[in-house]
């Protein structure tokens, strides 16, 4: 029996100024999964996770929600909780870096760095807003990479080749704020020295010995090839985060003290108890956090995106080794989700809204063992294809693994089990190659063996066909099949528990064992065991469910193609005298200011409505086939079938967003936006009403 392992296991922290998206949860599901392995081999794992809660980003955002940053920070977490619980994600305690002990260890460590000679201060010029009136940080600068030349990248790293960069060497800059050019002001920051030799022969050893994955490992070393460069640390008030010590005005970076937030989620857990602990308690241990950070025998394990990779391999690891710290044992890097080959895009329609997900009543585990089956060891993008997704979930948790239960307990008298040959089933090698191929992250991998674990044992069901058998007379013959497969079914509900917890939970109930673990799940029942009643485990997905989670989307990107009103159907008056006097014009208050460059970059278009179509399966869309004056007409789809009949349109002149990025939808693909109007409260006034230009106008001419 292997020794018991002490984990420290994290995500990548959330920042505070948001809800979870689809991206949040696929890496915690991916951690949990891990997590879950481990206790099942009786290992102690800590668990634990945080919002990220410092930044100008937060700050801004409480502005203008007209709260304070640590209000606004708590209500965000106010509403964590759901989703983790929602998807049994097993966080053993949830914290914020906005916090006494994240404060105390940031300066701990800052102060240890200080100390051992690696912290200079120097002048640098440095991006300032004129309109808002101060330093601009890193990600309310964007421009062009100055390494691949990609547009809009931010001002500290590009998110399509990986490089990381000081704003100032972007191309073209601009304040995502206001919209203005920034100008460069001199401004006195501190530098962590991540070109010290001794810094750099660490990470170039620290990186290369297994820690990383093999593409992550070789990336490290075309950033040691290119040279590092000091790391700038320091921000200027007003900044929302943590004072650097003996140096008013000066704040750290939030990404220095984010990732310390993993250390000082762990330190409260530790210092509140775990029998306060109102999460999932772990493995019992006496241990406080400075004997159990101290401990060689401690791995300490990350899982992050793709995106936050050099912090990550690069300054994390040299923060924490010349602070005299434990640094990470392996960092598992995943790549992003996409939906049908799409980057997720709320603004395209092709997010996925966990809470929306969870209120359909879709079972959380379709999604844990969907994202299972696409996930592996290696930094690679996984794609959520509807379709795939009821079809892989109704054949192999449904059709597979729930139907042998349902099937073989119906043979056995008073539930009880017979003296079989499981064995020839061979539990024990699934075992064995499941566990192997949990540790190394290769879900998909593991749940492939499982499922075709699962067709053999629904062969030997239907080869055997105990119905037949007890036609026979041959019942103890029938009663030996399924006591095999019921066996069998105890062995792959052990195998699929990291991945479907609640499940397994159900169904060791009805299997009457013990909790599965490593150490139990091959060892079979045994003849006389009696197993309970079968209730139904599993339903299987509704194809409406899946329209539903996606009609949203599709909804609101059709409602975001609708300005102003129309002057051919316009009631007279009625909207004139909702808005007047109340301050919400059409409901709703006058979005924020742009600049006249702000709306340059959209390009609005006459276009002639050739044709429009119903859209089969949805009563709220309308195909129309746009002329703009192209070689080639416009497909656009619309969510005005509520106001408009197919043929009151063709013919008719409307305005398009000419420049709008393609959206696929599972109609098609959407090539470009038409305007109309609507009241943010439909229920108010009712209505939707399509743009249309005066007489004169002509198919492609730009609205200026």
């Amino acid at each position: 029996m292997p020794p018991q392992r002490k984990l420290f296991v994290t995500t990548a922290l959330p920042y505070a100024n948001g809800k979870f998206h689809i991206g949040h949860i696929m890496e915690y599901i991916q951690a949990d999964i891990w997590v879950r392995y481990q206790r099942m081999h009786g290992h102690m794992v800590h668990f634990v996770g945080a919002d990220d809660a410092h930044g100008a980003a937060i700050m801004i955002s409480a502005e203008k929600a007209g709260v304070s940053p640590q209000e606004f920070v708590a209500g965000i977490s106010a509403g964590r909780r759901e989703y983790l619980d929602g998807f049994h994600i097993l966080f053993d305690n949830w914290h914020t870096t906005a916090s006494p002990e994240n404060k105390e260890l940031v300066q701990a460590i800052y102060l240890r760095l200080q100390q051992n000679g690696l912290i200079t201060t120097r002048n640098v010029e440095q991006f300032y807003d004129p309109v808002k009136g101060m330093f601009l940080p890193d990600r309310f600068i964007k421009g062009e990479c100055p390494n691949c030349h990609s547009k809009d990248q931010y001002g500290d790293a590009c998110e399509v080749c990986s490089s990381v960069y000081s704003p100032t060497d972007l191309i073209n800059p601009y304040s995502t704020l206001t919209g203005a050019a920034p100008e460069l002001r001199s401004s006195g920051h501190f530098f962590f020295k991540l070109s010290d030799p001794d810094v750099v022969a660490f990470l170039k050893g620290w990186t290369q010995d297994g820690k990383l994955q093999p593409e992550m490992a070789r990336k490290a070393s075309e950033w040691f090839e290119a040279g590092m460069n000091d790391w700038d640390i320091s921000r200027d008030a007003p900044y929302f985060g943590i004072e650097i010590p003996d140096a008013p005005g000066k704040y750290f970076y939030v990404w220095l003290d984010a990732p310390i937030g993993y250390l000082a989620s762990l330190k409260n857990h530790f210092d509140k108890g775990q029998a306060q602990n109102h999460w999932h308690p772990p493995s019992r241990t006496d241990a406080n956090f400075d004997d159990f950070m101290a401990d060689p025998a401690v791995e300490q394990v990350h899982f992050i995106g793709k995106d936050i990779v050099y912090f990550h391999t690069l300054f994390w690891p040299a923060m924490l080794e010349f602070s005299g710290r434990k640094t990470p044992s392996q960092v598992n890097v995943h790549g992003f989700i996409t939906v049908s080959g799409e980057k997720m895009s709320k603004s395209r329609g092709t997010g996925i809204d966990p809470l929306r997900y969870l209120s359909l009543g879709m079972n959380a585990e379709w999604l844990r063992y969907y994202i299972a089956a696409k996930l592996n060891g290696k930094v690679e993008d996984v794609d959520f294809n509807p379709d795939d997704f009821v079809a892989r979930v109704n054949a192999d948790l449904i059709g597979k693994y729930v139907n042998i239960a349902s099937r073989a307990v119906k043979f056995l008298e008073g539930g009880k089990l017979v003296a079989s040959h499981v064995d020839r089933l061979e539990p024990a090698r699934l075992v064995d190659t499941v566990k192997d191929l949990y540790e190394a992250r290769e879900y998909g991998k593991a749940l492939r063996e499982i499922m075709a674990s699962a067709d053999a044992v629904n062969l030997r069901f239907d080869s055997a066909a105990p119905w037949k058998l007890v036609k026979e007379g041959k019942r103890a013959e029938a009663a030996q099949v399924c006591s095999e497969c019921i066996e069998m079914f105890k062995v792959l509900t052990a195998c699929l528990k990291p991945v479907l917890p609640e499940l397994a939970l159900h169904a060791e109930a009805f299997l009457k064992c013990l909790p599965l673990d490593w150490k139990n799940a091959a060892v079979p029942l045994g003849e006389g065991h009696h197993v309970g009643d079968y209730k139904h485990l599993m339903h299987r997905v509704d194809a409406k469910q899946m329209d539903a989670l996606f009609e949203p989307a599709e909804e609101a990107a059709a409602a975001a193609q609708m300005p102003p009103p129309p002057f051919d159907k316009l009631r007279t008056g009625q909207a004139s005298a909702e808005g007047a006097g109340s301050g919400k014009p059409g409901g709703e208050e006058v979005a924020p200011a742009i600049t006249i460059d702000d709306f340059a970059k959209v390009d609005l278009r006459i276009a002639k409505i050739l044709d429009c179509q119903g859209v089969e399966a949805s009563n709220k869309l309308l195909r129309l086939t746009l002329d703009i004056g192209e070689a080639t007409p416009r497909n656009v789809f619309a969510g005005i079938a509520s106001a408009y009949k197919p043929e009151e349109l063709v013919g008719k002149l409307t305005v398009m967003v000419a420049n709008l990025a393609p959206r696929k939808m599972k109609f098609g693909v959407s090539e470009g936006m038409v305007l109309a109007a609507s009241h943010a409260d439909p229920g108010s006034q009712p209505g939707i009403f399509i743009l249309n230009p005066w007489p004169g106008a002509q198919p492609g001419m730009r609205i200026r």
